[in-house]
């Protein structure tokens, strides 16, 4: 439970991913590979029509990258490897066959909101607030910017990315597109959740692969163009602006 884990089961053709990181869902590299490898199995299971993912816990959705493990990098290599990590969470949503539905229950940053942008479809509650911090960190969102982007256009990423300290409500984020729905109760969230899941449990699976297809066309260089981005955080990281201004994060709060 230190370093997280990752649960999947199914229910009535929904195949339900729940990842969990005791420091506010934080992602460590291990974990990031856990979820990209049990979207894929879900995605490649005949009994799974959809796809949900969610985190655990009653705070935040998501914190982004792990903080420790960012400290750790020792070298370009390691950031690259790192930082991948989201490239592959990134490109199972993208390549499964599968309609991938996030539930936000909380503060996403980060990495977070990456992946509640790179999912098809994406039901979030009211505390739901966004942050893209990593400019503030000395990086910047390399990785998970495409996926931001598609979902929200260029000049709404481009006010997260540079207002890197500043939340951005639900209710923006639904105005932006990065929520399809949001929810003032946690028992509506998943209310509308369950039945959403349920009616594609229960739609054609040719069909919904070849909308998914449709859907995403234009990111078929995403396997190489995440990777680069990659590198690039992996570089930055490395240098002392980085190196500081972690240690004043994690000294305080996110």
């Amino acid at each position: 439970m230190d370093n997280g884990q990752v649960e999947t089961r199914t229910e009535n053709g929904t195949g339900i991913i729940t990842f969990y990181h005791p420091q506010s869902n934080s992602l460590p590299g291990t974990l990031l590979r856990q979820i990209a490898a049990a979207i894929n199995a879900a995605g490649n299971d005949g009994s799974v029509k959809v796809i949900v993912l969610q985190s655990g816990g009653e705070k935040a959705f998501c914190a982004g990258a792990s903080f420790d493990e960012l400290i750790s990098i020792k070298n370009t290599q390691e950031g690259k490897i790192f930082f991948s990590g989201f490239a592959e969470v990134i490109n199972a949503i993208r390549k499964s066959g599968k309609f991938v539905i996030a539930r936000v229950h909380g503060r996403a940053v980060g990495g977070g909101v990456g992946i509640a942008a790179a999912a098809d479809y994406t039901l979030a509650h009211m505390s739901a607030s966004v942050k893209l911090s990593e400019l503030a960190i000395g990086i910047g969102p390399f990785v998970v910017g495409p996926a931001v982007e598609r979902k929200i256009g260029v000049s709404a990423f481009t006010m997260l990315s540079v207002n890197a300290t500043e939340w951005q409500t639900a209710s923006w984020a639904k105005e932006k597109g990065l929520y399809s729905q949001v929810f003032e109760t946690m028992e509506e969230l998943d209310k509308s959740l369950a039945a959403l899941a349920g009616r594609l449990s229960q739609s054609s699976p040719e069909a919904m692969s070849a909308l998914k297809k449709v859907l995403w066309k234009g990111t078929e260089d995403w396997d190489t163009l995440l990777q680069e981005r990659a590198e690039i955080s992996g570089n930055l990281i490395l240098s002392g602006f980085a190196r500081n201004a972690i240690a004043r994060f994690k000294a305080g709060s996110r």
